[in-house]
């Protein structure tokens, strides 16, 4: 890739700062998910192994007041402690993202050695100090180190002070996992192996607008379902019932079918309910036939096997995006449909970017089956959007 990356460093008695995704889900403060921890594991291996002095820096979810700094599910404790068994070695941990005790703390540390550094958004209680990229943080936290990696691919859509703001004052280059992001997702959107097939779900056709239309001129075919599948059935004239709709995008959506031409394929048929509940009373109808008080809740058998036509031969496929409310169990079959059949393809690139479709993709045991799981759902997006990411465009050029 363009960007340097952390093997064009000399890290040997430097202090390396790293910027991971240690977004971890959480109850309380136990870990319920470590794969983003696991994730970031080799660089942090090739930084101790090369005799480097190591700094991590990572969020863990959204500090709105002073008392979410109480809650134990935005404290790292419980994530250097998991790191310490990961690594085989004592993760130092500093309950503090700015002052003396952490300067003296970085100060003592030996070649080798992993420093995991308090929950960078606790600056945000002073005022988005680290979401806002606030420059003085930025500086602060640079003066810590000789160095910066950026291994946090989930968070590289956004500037905030622990990326780009540390970027700005030393030289810089990305991890093993943010390469293998931007190596997977580029040559799957920009040069891929054609049938090119994207697969995207979720609920609203405004968070995928972008997508949509950039991938018009890349892919082969496009596969819409979730909810917002029913933006365009209204589009096309169809009753909807009581099914999630933007009214505000329905013009938007019959600009995108007349463009796309064949390329965009819509549910055939779908399941669907007379309320938003996993008991709810339940049947499967065509998409141009959904009862005036039921709402749509998954796409239905007819249209997987559709969409299981459509992938037949594809050789590189992107699914963002589950086909239905997955988090329901009578509502999650067009989804691990979906997963299964791209799971069996042969001799294709899979990529499955994030989110509800990266957990059917885990839950099913599928992960060996994917060339590539996103850790990033909204850097993904944005990637596929055609946009520029911020946290990676912020890093050194080799």
């Amino acid at each position: 890739m363009a960007k340097k990356t952390v093997r064009d460093l000399n890290v040997e008695n430097k202090t390396v700062l790293v910027r991971v995704d240690f977004n971890v889900p959480m109850d309380g403060d136990k870990i319920t998910d470590d794969n983003r921890i696991v994730a970031a594991l080799d660089t942090i291996k090739y930084l101790i192994d090369h005799q480097a002095k190591v700094v991590l820096f990572s969020h863990l979810g959204k500090i709105k007041s002073a008392e979410d700094l109480d809650k134990a599910d935005r404290n790292l404790k419980p994530v250097a402690d998991r790191l310490s068994e990961l690594l085989g070695q004592m993760v130092i941990f500093v309950e503090e993202t700015r002052g003396e005790k952490l300067e003296s703390a970085v100060k003592d540390l030996q070649k080798g050695q992993v420093l995991l550094v308090q929950n960078t958004r606790f600056e945000d209680v002073k005022g988005k100090k680290e979401s806002g990229n606030d420059p003085e943080l930025g500086r602060y936290w640079a003066s810590l180190g000789d160095l910066f990696v950026n291994d946090a691919f989930g968070t590289a859509h956004r500037a905030h002070a622990s990326n780009v703001g540390i970027a700005s004052h030393l030289e810089s280059a990305v991890g093993f996992l943010m390469e293998k992001e931007v190596k997977f997702l580029g040559e799957a959107v920009d040069q891929p192996q054609r049938p090119f097939v994207a697969i995207l779900g979720g609920a609203k056709v405004s968070d995928k607008i972008k997508v949509i239309e950039n991938l018009l001129d890349r892919a082969d075919k496009i596969l819409i379902g979730g909810g917002m599948a029913y933006t365009f059935f209204k589009a096309k004239g169809f009753e909807i019932g009581q099914s999630i709709c933007e009214p505000d995008r329905v013009e938007l959506a019959k600009e995108i079918m007349t463009k796309a031409g064949g390329k965009l394929v819509l549910p055939i048929d779908n399941v669907v309910a007379k309320k938003f509940a996993n008991d709810a009373e339940t049947k499967v109808v065509t998409s141009e036939d959904i009862p005036a008080d039921y709402m749509g809740m998954d796409i239905g058998p007819e249209t997987v096997e559709l969409f299981k036509e459509t992938l037949a031969g594809a050789k590189t496929v992107v699914w963002n995006g589950p086909m239905g409310v997955f988090e329901m169990e009578n509502f999650s079959k067009g989804t691990i449909g979906v997963c299964e059949a791209i799971a069996q393809l042969e001799d294709a690139t899979t990529i499955v970017g994030g989110g509800d479709s990266a957990a059917a993709v885990s839950q099913l045991g599928y992960e060996d089956k994917f060339t590539h799981i996103s850790t990033g759902g909204g850097a993904s997006l944005t990637y596929l959007e055609g946009a520029v990411l911020p946290g990676v465009d912020s890093i050194n050029d080799k």
